[in-house]
């Protein structure tokens, strides 16, 4: 079995993940393109926009509870055919993710045998890649916001001027809506968001600029923690001496 699996895996990224129906914003198992290409390409969203007066940027890290295991074949097999996935190697992947036999061993005891229907075998080489081809169609319909996506590592990106936030929040919205339909379910403990925000009036009455953290876009989600004193982001607090 490792052997096909091993096939499928390099099928699939050398078939469907070159072609132009996959999300340009999803980095994973794709040529040339790696997690520092995630990071960089937020960076410069997010400091390019900055650039601008009246401008700050909100960014939502989430996270997926059991990401891998709540799959649904069905559904991932409806979405590779819609990525020209060819009709027997969707079927196939279906088979092995359908009525998969699985027991626990505690020391000398076995667990009786369960078959269960849903999710991808955590270990499995094909599993992150099923689950980035998953949620390929998780993305952004509004230009100011971003969702990046390093396989199940997602970022939405809301790039706000002149305080409207209403695109960011209607995005969040529609991640959630998305996650009920495709049977994801946000983490609210881990899922967290920053607030980079240099603007003048932001920073109550300081003349220099600083990072903090807003309330948050949906109120089941945490602020991420700040540091502690929110510590500025000024050259002669944060290097103190100059090495000539």
């Amino acid at each position: 079995m490792p052997v096909y699996l091993s096939l499928a895996y390099a099928y699939l990224v050398s078939t469907s993940c070159t072609r132009p129906l996959l999300d340009p914003l999803q980095f994973a198992y794709r040529a040339n393109r790696s997690v520092d290409d995630a990071v960089n390409t937020g960076l410069h969203y997010i400091l390019q926009h900055l650039d601008s007066p009246g401008t700050y940027a909100r960014i939502l890290f989430v996270d997926f509870s059991s990401a891998f295991n709540t799959i649904i074949p069905e559904i991932l097999c409806s979405k590779l055919t819609q990525l020209t996935v060819p009709a027997p190697t969707c079927q196939w992947i279906t088979d092995f993710l359908t009525d998969r036999r699985q027991q626990v061993r505690l020391g000398n005891i076995t667990s009786s045998i369960r078959k269960i229907s849903t999710g991808a075998p955590q270990g499995c080489v094909l599993s992150p890649l099923l689950f980035s081809l998953y949620t390929n169609d998780c993305t952004s319909g509004d230009p100011s916001v971003k969702l990046l996506k390093f396989a199940d590592d997602t970022t939405v990106i809301g790039l706000i001027r002149d305080g409207d936030e209403s695109a960011y929040r209607q995005e969040v919205e529609q991640l959630a809506l998305w996650c009920g339909q495709n049977n994801l379910e946000l983490n609210k403990l881990k899922t967290v968001e920053m607030t980079v925000d240099f603007r003048r009036q932001a920073l109550e009455g300081r003349s220099h600029a600083c990072t903090r953290c807003l309330p948050p876009a949906c109120p089941p989600f945490q602020p991420a923690t700040p540091p502690q004193g929110r510590r500025l982001l000024m050259f002669h607090t944060t290097c103190p001496e100059l090495v000539r």
